[in-house]
């Protein structure tokens, strides 16, 4: 793999990718725009911080991009729905500066109410005043916390520790872990209404731009204090400086713009007013959060390459790693259904289904039905599918994939069906798991029992006597062996299914001499190259 370096990054983190034959690793700092995307195409995947914009102009000229990488939290410098679209993974590295950003929000904080910025400042200019930098203490102060992820969390614990009374919003939070934390959930105008400080810590999306404008601060408290160490544009500046220069918001501690640098007059306005201590976007600018950062995007194209689950990657339905060894049998189950299934399918597609049945009911499967539904698309299209491209390509051609769950399941503790329909036929696969292993135990509605081969011969035709002995023939005279034979029928005379694994691919001379033998009525050749996955689907098979 040759990955292309276009930011700073940790050297520890990048050793762990240049220690493995399979890497190339090209670090080039300050490209301009143009040189950037007349050589991106070279590389298959790409690190970057947020100096970087991997915007759709750089992704069509990467065109063997398989992966960016973004050494930190915020993605907001990655388009990735492009990125999707395209099958390229985004990864990110959500907890490596998690401590950095909470300890520099706590420290702007105390910067602000101790004067430290302008006291400093003071005494290096030759003065000896202490009157004019009295400040305030966070005992007994009521603060709000919006947004509680592993950041806010921390943030409201330090704040808890200097005897704070914490209030925190986050409608994605559980009450347990603010009950945890010590901490009381209320809403954003509970916040807003009733807290002495007021810390940002979300990340920057379609919801949360501009969360804080002029109807928020206008509700806010006298005298409050604003802290915003998470994502410029979160809190809308103009209306931020008319109520700091009215006085009703006594100060602002602040590491994020919305234009970075800042360059318009109202965030030079901003940063140059008295009762503001700013930073250049520090938050994550400690030596040991950069070592973190680089040394967890590193693991995870190395858990690409070794086809492992990708932790971190943000447009790929994931399990929670700690299910992750007992789901891993059930999406090779899925890949493996899924790639025999297709090869049985002649009609385009209208409907694919996933009916999970028995105790995996009990748990997000997303990710096997993203997984088989990648199995089938790259059986079905030229370009590259995977886990992250596959829902947008089913989607684009017109195919609607459901999913079912039911935890009743009669005849096995787990079970898996697959269900495809188009050009009014349907064809249906269910499997299990014995031991740990893929088994096919229904095929449209046959009852049967295989483990799946690579090479496979599937054949239906009329029940009667000697037409196993004429297709064993017409194979060894082919010298093709017959590892396994798996039978079916419905009734004396009617349909049989026979199922064949070979030891051989079959010619298509030979299938037609089948055919016309057992006057099949289907009969169909079927290749399985491996049950592990090696498409880089990310999904750990």
């Amino acid at each position: 793999m040759k990955i292309i370096v276009t930011d700073e990054v940790a050297q520890e983190g990048l050793a762990l990718l240049a220690q493995d034959p399979r890497v190339e690793i090209d670090v080039k700092l300050g490209l301009k725009k143009e040189e950037l995307h007349a050589i991106i195409g070279e590389y298959d995947a790409i690190i970057t911080r947020s100096g970087t914009t991997v915007d759709k102009e750089l992704l069509d000229a990467g065109k063997k991009l398989k992966m960016v990488a973004r050494a930190g939290v915020g993605i907001d410098n990655v388009d990735v729905d492009y990125a999707s679209s395209r099958g390229v993974i985004v990864v990110n590295a959500p907890f490596g500066n998690t401590n950095s950003a909470a300890e520099h929000a706590m420290a702007l904080l105390l910067s602000f109410c101790r004067n430290v910025t302008r006291a400093n400042a003071s005494l290096k200019g030759g003065e000896w005043k202490r009157a004019p930098f009295t400040g305030y203490e966070l005992k007994g102060k009521t603060a709000g916390v919006i947004g509680l992820g592993k950041v806010g969390g921390r943030v409201a614990t330090r704040l808890k520790a200097f005897e704070c009374e914490v209030l925190a919003c986050d409608p994605y939070i559980a009450v347990k872990r603010a009950h945890d934390l010590g901490v009381k959930l209320v809403s954003h105008d509970e916040i807003y209404k009733n807290c002495d400080i007021i810390t940002v810590h979300t990340p920057l999306t379609d919801e949360t731009r501009n969360m804080i404008g002029e109807r928020e601060l206008a509700m806010m408290k006298d005298g409050v204090i604003i802290i915003n160490a998470a994502r410029g544009g979160i809190i809308e500046e103009k209306p931020l400086l008319k109520y700091l220069e009215s006085g009703k918001i006594t100060g602002a501690a602040i590491d994020v713009f919305s234009v970075e640098p800042p360059k318009t007059d109202d965030l030079k306005a901003l940063i140059a007013h008295e009762r503001v201590v700013v930073t250049p976007h520090l938050g994550a600018n400690t030596f040991e959060a950069q070592v973190n950062v680089a040394v967890d995007v590193s693991k995870e194209i190395l858990n690409y390459l070794d086809d492992q689950p990708l932790e971190n990657a943000v447009n790929i339905p994931r399990f929670d790693m700690s299910l992750m060894d007992q789901m891993r049998p059930f999406l090779n189950l899925t890949n493996v259904m899924s790639e025999f299934v297709i090869q049985l399918v002649d009609a385009n597609i209208n409907t694919v289904t996933f009916t999970y049945a028995g105790n995996i009911a009990h748990y997000d499967c997303t990710p096997l039905t993203v997984c088989g539904l990648a199995s089938l698309m790259n059986r079905m299209v030229e370009q590259d599918v995977n886990m992250v491209n596959a829902s947008l390509i089913a989607e684009n051609m017109g195919i609607t994939v459901n999913e079912n769950k039911t935890t009743q399941s009669p005849s096995f503790s787990n079970m898996i069906t697959l269900t495809i329909e188009g050009g009014g036929k349907k064809r249906t696969i269910s499997g299990t798991l014995f031991e740990g292993m893929p088994r096919i135990v229904n095929l449209r509605d046959y009852q049967v029992d295989f483990a799946p081969e690579e090479h496979m011969l599937l054949l239906t035709y009329g029940d009667r006597p000697g037409m196993i002995g004429k297709i064993g023939t017409i194979l060894g005279v082919s010298d093709i062996n017959i590892a396994s034979m798996h039978l079916g029928r419905r009734e004396k005379q009617g349909e049989a299914m026979v199922l064949l694994s070979l030891d051989s691919a079959v010619s298509p001379a030979v299938i037609e001499e089948l055919r016309t033998a057992t006057e099949a009525a289907f009969i169909k050749p079927i290749h399985m190259p491996g049950v592990r996955c090696s498409r880089g689907c990310g999904c750990g098979i």
